[in-house]
């Protein structure tokens, strides 16, 4: 594997097609948790521990279950591909659930914090959206584990730029208007713009 492989896959995931303000996918969880940066860096971290370990987990499963059709008896010619995104889910389900059972028992504090939006990890397009992603794109093994943990770096680091402003902006003077969700919807927006300056980046 040479720089030139690595190169787009890891400065590509984390800002030219970051997951969040590139792709839009994980929004929910993006916008939910970005108010104190404590539970922003909790939610960025487990995101990016379940979409690691479910990109590795998921681009093997594909490559030798269901990319193509067995060729060898008795399953010959019976085809899987068509419960992809069902296994996908399944196999990201249970990382959760791991995950939420480690975060309870050494940080009931943040567990707390995180509230609903820890097992909605489960149902989180950004997650689901890089394992399809690299299925999608035919990327080996490895290049699928190391897409996965960028992308899962990118979410983190939107949703920390994100949480760091919004923290930012509970001590600013905001129109009666804008305040509350109007003002987190206007500032994800420009976020996004600013995060197309680097397009271009690496093809």
């Amino acid at each position: 594997m040479t720089v030139a492989e690595l190169l787009p896959v890891t400065v590509g995931a984390v800002l030219v097609n970051n997951i969040v303000l590139s792709r839009i996918l994980g929004t929910c969880p993006f916008l939910g948790v970005s108010k104190k940066l404590k539970t922003a860096l909790g939610m960025g971290s487990a995101v990016t521990f379940v979409m690691t370990i479910s990109s590795f987990v998921t681009a093997v499963l594909y490559h030798f279950l269901l990319a193509e059709p067995f060729r060898e008896p008795p399953f010959r010619g019976l085809d899987l591909s068509f419960a992809r995104t069902l296994v996908f889910i399944v196999v990201i389900a249970a990382l959760v659930q791991i995950v939420e059972i480690l975060i309870q028992k050494f940080s009931r504090n943040l567990y707390r914090a995180l509230g609903i939006y820890l097992p909605l990890i489960t149902t989180n397009c950004a997650v689901l959206g890089a394992a399809e992603l690299n299925a999608a794109s035919g990327r080996s093994i490895i290049l699928s584990t190391i897409y996965g943990c960028c992308s899962g770096l990118g979410f983190a680091l939107a949703l920390i730029l994100f949480s760091s402003i919004r923290e930012r902006l509970e001590l600013s003077r905001i129109p009666k208007i804008f305040q509350g969700a109007s003002i987190a919807l206007i500032t994800a927006g420009i976020l996004a713009m600013a995060f197309m300056g680097f397009a271009g980046l690496v093809k």
